[in-house]
């Protein structure tokens, strides 16, 4: 990794990725073994012009400690001050955050339901009202190390997880931001071909899937990034494959099983299983991490019920390496994926409707969003109009539209 690689990526996530502003405040996420990225991006940030770069460490042995010995109550306790923070960031902030753990099982042999449990509701409430909100741009951008890259190959090959990396974001293309430019075009008009549709409905089929999710009447398909209420468009995910919508809080039934490992903050949750009645998962299997799912199914009475369904085909540069990331920034974008909790709300026409009257809609309001992976060459994604025709979307990992 040369240093001016590293700056070349700090460059393409700075201005693709969260396309900052000058003037605005460019906040930054990360693990202590990302400081190398860090201090590209705020090279890159204030090149950029941006009035000042916050950038926040977080370190996961010291939330191991707290899972391990503080009290229930403070597993989910948000400080003020993170609050503030946060709430500054939605407000016109640009906000990078950095994935990509040096351990990733480090929780692994903790108490499942306390792992689940341990985030700062509150102030990720605030993020998420920026994100909602488009408020905030942001983006999440990944850095190799050597546990990752340990997990995903049995060795500590960083130079050879680096490369996996910069492939899927088109570091290395000869002008990586008109490469850019071309593939986001490409994944708004496949979301344009699928509004066209009006969609009521998608069916899952595959080994141990056979679910139907309902679609809101007002769900609006979204790929190739977001435009912000002051005109910034920007690339939430780096890489991104995906085209997205919101499902129906109250129409999901059936069956479906994870594709893929999901990293789930510090532990592997592994041969993941749903079974959906009425909108709502109803019970949960899984080979390892089950009850790290369910506690974050039971974090509030919405957390169980769907969120967004994202559609990935087989020409996704993540999907093409045939690498299993085990990071879910990079498998969700590998294929499709289905997530639970909160829902999107400009994957809708919903944007006017106030808070209080959007359930009313049909759409989700919880406290977390999980994604999890359910496609591949095994998987069939069925759309059916709202007259009950059926439109084959993917067969055997192939767009068909």
């Amino acid at each position: 990794m040369t240093t001016t690689r590293i700056q070349r990526y700090a460059d393409l996530i700075v201005h693709i990725g969260t396309n900052v502003q000058p003037g605005q405040i460019l906040y930054v996420l990360a693990l202590p073994e990302h400081a190398e990225l860090v201090r590209a991006l705020a090279k890159s940030g204030y090149d950029a012009g941006v009035r000042y770069v916050d950038v926040q460490y977080v370190d996961p042995h010291v939330r191991r400690t707290m899972i391990e010995r503080a009290d229930d109550e403070v597993l989910t306790f948000s400080p003020p001050w993170l609050v503030e923070r946060y709430r500054a960031a939605a407000d016109g902030g640009a906000l990078v955050m950095i994935a990509g753990e040096d351990e990733p099982e480090l929780l692994a042999d903790l108490d499942q339901a306390r792992v689940g449990k341990a985030r700062t509701l509150d102030a990720l409430d605030e993020l998420r009202r920026g994100q909602s909100g488009r408020t905030l741009s942001w983006t999440i951008a990944a850095w190799p190390t050597s546990g990752w890259a340990q997990q995903m190959f049995g060795e500590p090959d960083v130079e050879r997880l680096w490369e996996a990396i910069a492939a899927t974001v088109a570091l290395d293309d000869d002008d990586p931001v008109a490469s850019w430019q071309a593939h986001t075009a490409k994944l708004r008009e496949r979301a344009r071909r699928l509004n066209e549709l009006r969609l009521d409905t998608l069916r899952y089929d595959g080994p141990g899937t056979d679910l139907t999710v309902g679609l809101l009447e007002a769900h609006r398909w979204v790929g190739g990034g977001v435009e912000t209420t002051y005109g910034a468009f920007h690339v939430p995910n780096m890489p991104t494959e995906e085209v997205f919508t919101t499902p129906d809080r109250r129409r999901a039934e059936g069956t479906v099983r994870s594709t893929r490992p999901l990293q789930l903050g510090g532990t592997v949750v592994r041969d993941l299983e749903f079974r959906l009645e009425d909108g709502r998962i109803v019970d949960v299997s899984a080979a390892s991490g089950a009850d790290a799912v369910r506690a974050q199914l039971e974090t509030d009475e919405n957390g169980a019920r769907l969120g967004e369904v994202a559609l990935v085909d087989g020409e996704s540069r993540v999907g093409k390496t045939g690498l299993t990331f085990f990071n879910t920034l990079f498998d969700e974008n590998a294929t499709c994926h289905i997530a639970f909790g909160n829902a999107i709300v400009f994957g809708t026409e919903l944007e006017d409707v106030a808070p209080d009257d959007l359930e009313a809609h049909g759409f989700n309001l919880s406290s977390i969003h999980t994604d999890f992976m359910v496609g591949g060459p095994d998987v069939t994604v069925t759309g059916i109009t709202r007259d009950g025709s059926e439109v084959p979307l993917l067969v055997e990992d192939v767009w068909q539209l």
